[in-house]
């Protein structure tokens, strides 16, 4: 099984993230090797990468997706960065199963 773009932490999961902003729509392409060998999340939001908007479109698109409060999820590294880091409280097993469903990968 490939490397997968989240881990398990004590009360939830850290995902690895490659936001795309304007990217036309808001939603997730799958699982991409990044050239350092990391596994990342893409996702796309329609919003501009300015004041936060975007950061804040991923959060929105996090919560959504996979059915939680905005504030479960926290974006905890990346704050002006292409590639991000985000946490989302809750059961990891779950919230693992839904990412994986989620990016196209068979559990």
């Amino acid at each position: 099984m490939p490397e997968l773009p989240w881990t398990p932490a004590a009360d939830g999961l850290v995902v690895t993230v490659r936001l795309t902003p304007r990217g036309g729509r808001d939603g997730f392409d799958g699982i991409e090797r990044l050239a350092d060998g990391r596994a990342v999340l893409k996702a796309r939001v329609r919003a501009a990468p300015s004041e936060g908007e975007a950061n804040a479109a991923l959060i929105t698109l996090f919560a959504k997706s996979l059915k939680c409060p905005a504030r479960a999820v926290a974006l905890i590294a990346g704050d002006t960065a292409r590639i991000k880091r985000i946490k989302i409280a809750g059961e990891p097993a779950v919230l693992a199963d839904a990412l994986a469903r989620l990016s196209g990968v068979s559990a």
